[in-house]
């Protein structure tokens, strides 16, 4: 080295220094890369998505010999760089050498690479590993070395270092990767990936059609009542019950009864030939489980029963796609026909009106725990059935009620602030 010429020194230190900012935009760009994306190229037979992943598979071995690389090529460029400054401007340039290496390497070999790859850790990682493959190759030795030591010092401090290094995600984190999608994911599809993983936190009571609300058959009606209903009925499955809807004794098909209209004996107890027993669900049951019991035992239509057994409702393998899909027809439930908008920013709504219906046609947070419309949150909320309009704050949201009548809250006007950042 003490006969090299200064140019030929110049030219191996520039050479050092790329080779630097190689391993130091490596290791970012590895250690950048998406995982689910890169598995998405490995299924895909992406050569460098390959070559990266494999690599992956033990990232104390990549580290280490990019590390090795990288420091052996930083102390070879200071020795070299310290020969050049020496001759240059004698011991004076031992102090130039430090400082101004330091300076070049850390624009040129560690920031300025490290930047570029962590933006584009796809471009720079695959073709990286071409060359980081058989590097491991050559170094191995040294490698296993080094890292057997360095296990065995995390080791001590009861660090795993041969633990599952799969990446999985939570449901929060696979909700926040669907909302981040952006342009990349459809918005109807969006919407339904999270409906999927919103069944878990909703229960059948939360989407059940109230008691109060159910169209059956009462056998206990005459049979010109009963087939006034069966003729007009938008339904195709019917509670048949008698009396009250608690003494139910099956569930019928419209599709069950054609023939027996088509026979033109329609009689209680042709009705009771093509009924099926019927299906009982707790309320408390979530939607992911009962739509794979729905599956399981073949049916489209449950009664949700409470505790004590009293039929609240019923709920329907329609109710829980609509969860994830959205409204499928036009319904007596759609909330459209529940909210009016108003001028001043507010919305006259009507007290039937299911609160989760509201928060996701209009985007608020209403409490959903416990009474499932509006006239219950609000009869709730005051502790008593207002005999005259009055008007609350709940939450961040006003509500004036503008009809009362029958010990119901008719219609109501509701008006939403926006959230003090303290919220």
């Amino acid at each position: 080295m003490e006969d090299a010429s200064i140019g030929f020194l110049l030219g191996i230190l520039c050479f050092l220094i790329l080779c630097s900012a190689f391993f130091s935009s490596s290791e970012t760009g590895m250690m950048s890369l998406n995982r689910y994306r890169l598995k998405h190229l490995v299924k895909k037979k992406h050569r460098g998505a390959r070559k990266a992943s494999k690599l992956l598979e033990r990232p104390d071995r990549l580290i280490g010999v990019i590390l090795i690389g990288n420091n052996f090529v930083n102390i070879l460029a200071s020795a070299i760089a310290t020969v050049i400054c020496v001759r240059l401007w004698g011991d004076t340039g031992i102090m130039i050498a430090t400082f101004g290496l330091t300076v070049i390497i850390l624009i040129f070999a560690e920031v300025s690479p490290k930047t570029l790859a962590a933006l584009y850790p796809e471009k720079v990682a695959f073709p990286a590993a071409y060359l980081l493959a058989p590097l491991l190759k050559i170094s191995y030795p040294l490698v296993w070395v080094i890292n057997g030591i360095t296990n065995t010092f995390l080791r001590i401090f009861g660090i795993n270092v041969t633990g599952d290094n799969n990446h999985h995600l939570s449901t929060e984190e696979l909700r926040t990767l669907v909302n981040e999608a952006g342009a990349l994911l459809p918005q109807n599809n969006q919407s339904m990936l999270l409906g999927v993983l919103e069944l878990s936190e909703v229960t059948v009571n939360d989407i059940m059609i109230p008691r109060n609300e159910v169209m059956g058959i009462d056998l206990d009606d005459d049979i010109d009542t009963i087939i006034g209903r069966l003729s007009n009925t938008e339904h195709t499955r019917l509670p048949v019950y008698q009396g009250e809807l608690n003494k139910v004794v099956g569930i019928l098909h419209m599709r069950n009864l054609a023939q027996v209209f088509h026979e033109g004996k329609v009689t209680k107890a042709a009705i009771l030939q093509v009924i099926r027993e019927p299906y009982f669900v707790p309320e408390s049951t979530p939607l992911e489980t009962q739509l794979v019991h729905f599956q399981s035992q073949n049916r489209r239509i449950g009664l949700v029963v409470d505790e004590y057994g009293d039929i609240q409702g019923i709920v329907t393998l329609e109710d829980i796609l609509e969860e994830i899909v959205g409204e499928l027809s036009s319904s007596p439930r759609d909330a459209d026909q529940d909210i009016f908008p108003q001028e001043d920013g507010s919305y006259y709504i009507e007290g039937s009106a299911y609160i989760r219906d509201v928060n996701k046609a209009l985007d608020w947070n209403l409490p959903t725990d416990g009474p499932k419309t509006m006239n219950g949150l609000i009869t709730e909320t005051l502790e008593s059935i207002p005999e005259a309009n009055v008007c609350l704050q709940l939450m961040h949201y006003r509500i004036e009620t503008l009809q009362v009548s029958d010990n119901v809250i008719k219609t109501a006007r509701i008006i939403a602030f926006k959230k003090k950042q303290d919220d």
